[in-house]
């Protein structure tokens, strides 16, 4: 979750993309992704719970909160974010159930 957040805050949008699972991951989105990474001042990360994601886990999940700034004002997204292990690495899924 922290290096995809990081990855958000340096528009790195192919890390975004590697970093998301195969079966939702969004390739024709990339460059929009990057455009709009690049708009808005990142503030912080805020983890506020996990479920599961231990090396011995194959799933998990992260609730969290990304702070920035956006047209004067401070906005935030909150998700609880879905994690898998695909070939030994974790990988977003997409919003947990």
């Amino acid at each position: 979750m922290r290096s995809r957040y990081t990855a958000f805050t340096m528009a790195n949008g192919d890390y975004l993309m590697k970093s998301h699972h195969s079966t939702t991951r969004p390739i024709k989105d990339k460059k929009a992704i990057e455009i709009w990474a690049k708009s808005v001042n990142w503030i912080r990360l805020e983890v506020l719970e996990t479920k599961n994601g231990l090396e011995i886990d194959t799933k998990g999940t992260v609730t969290f909160n990304a702070y920035y700034f956006e047209n004067g004002n401070v906005e935030v997204i909150h998700e609880k974010s879905a994690f898998v292990k695909e070939n030994d690495n974790w990988m977003y899924l997409g919003l947990a159930k």
